[in-house]
């Protein structure tokens, strides 16, 4: 971290706005990115990303520098995203509603294997993503979505054979 950006963070601490919103503009981007990955759809990931900056805003005094401020910042965003995909898969199941993967294949990312990732059923989506690319172990993985370890690997396993399929048919 460097001293102009603990600067900006210590004087966000203390409650300037305008030191917070450089430290939102720096950082909003990257929490948008692994909102999205666990939202099933943009305007979810927007919300989730809005619920982040809300949290770290209220969270922000007890920062302690102990950690990086990144770290920090991407597990507060790891946990936002997971809490709003665990209430879309209890509305899910409340509602009925079977159109999730119409939902999960809107728009997604730029390349085939973002848009592919999307299109993955919800829980294979959330662990694939939390394995593969935020480098979370199974054990992990099970803790933060509430499953068993084994169901992990299997959701695991499932998306990468899925990912494996899509990808080989849109080559």
């Amino acid at each position: 971290m460097t001293n102009s950006e603990k600067g900006l963070i210590q004087h966000a601490q203390a409650g300037d706005k305008a030191a917070f919103r450089q430290l939102y503009e720096s950082y909003v981007g990257r929490v948008y990115a692994i909102c999205r990955r666990l939202c099933s759809d943009r305007g979810r990931a927007e919300e989730a990303t809005q619920e982040v900056f809300i949290k770290v805003w209220r969270q922000l005094p007890e920062f302690s520098f102990n950690s990086q401020f990144t770290t920090w910042l991407h597990s507060i965003a790891k946990r936002t995203a997971i809490d709003m995909w665990r209430r879309e898969q209890v509305r899910l199941v409340e509602v009925g509603d079977e159109h999730e993967s119409e939902a999960t294949a809107e728009g997604a990312f730029d390349n085939e294997l973002e848009r592919a990732i999307q299109r993955l059923p919800a829980q294979s989506k959330a662990v694939f993503v939390l394995v593969a690319i935020e480098g979370h172990t199974h054990r992990e993985v099970a803790e933060l979505l509430h499953i068993a370890e084994g169901s992990s690997k299997s959701h695991y396993f499932r998306a990468r054979q899925l990912l494996k399929e899509a990808l080989s048919h849109e080559s």
